[in-house]
């Protein structure tokens, strides 16, 4: 009887303790966590002979060719790049890389992206599509951890009552069947 009593208030206990929380980074210090970095603009697009991604960090576009079948770099092709209706030069930094300045940042919204791609005997035409999201500033500000003290004290005030409680049940149980 005693060992239910005794779960019970174990339970009780549990129940009415303070939620267990734990930051982004997992850290129990009282340092909030650095906000997460926006995610940087991205297209892809493919055909039968090529594929493209591209990214766009501010001004600077980045765009990664390759061959379709083997996903193999398309090194040594031509691109002409247009974002949205401006025209984009475009030079290769590396195999199927390829490195070129915006005039400005992309807006927020849908912005188009055609590459004509020249690779010798093949030529392709790619579209994508920029989508940029405006960044939701303050949606969740950084949590104090300390405001869960005094529940926590609260919890173990109300476990120890409830174990102290029982344990004298139980002696004057004990006490006046002897």
């Amino acid at each position: 009887m005693f060992n239910a009593i005794l779960a019970g208030a174990s339970l009780l206990a549990g129940l009415y303790g303070p939620p267990a929380l734990a930051d982004e980074g997992h850290s129990h210090d009282a340092a909030p966590a650095p906000a997460a970095a926006p995610a940087i603009p991205r297209f892809a697009a493919a055909s039968e002979l090529f594929e493209i991604v591209g990214t766009a960090d501010g001004t600077q576009l980045a765009l990664y060719l390759d061959r379709f079948a083997d996903n193999a770099p398309a090194a040594g092709a031509t691109l002409e790049v247009s974002v949205g209706s401006t025209p984009v030069a475009v030079k290769e930094v590396a195999a199927g890389e390829f490195a070129g300045t915006l005039a400005q940042p992309l807006p927020a919204g849908v912005t188009s992206v055609t590459v004509m791609v020249d690779a010798g005997n093949e030529t392709d035409l790619l579209a994508g599509d920029f989508d940029v999201h405006e960044e939701a500033h303050g949606a969740h500000p950084p949590r104090d951890w300390r405001a869960l003290w005094p529940w926590a004290a609260a919890g173990l005030a109300l476990a120890a009552t409830a174990l102290w409680l029982l344990r004298r049940a139980h002696a004057r149980r004990a006490g006046g069947a002897a």
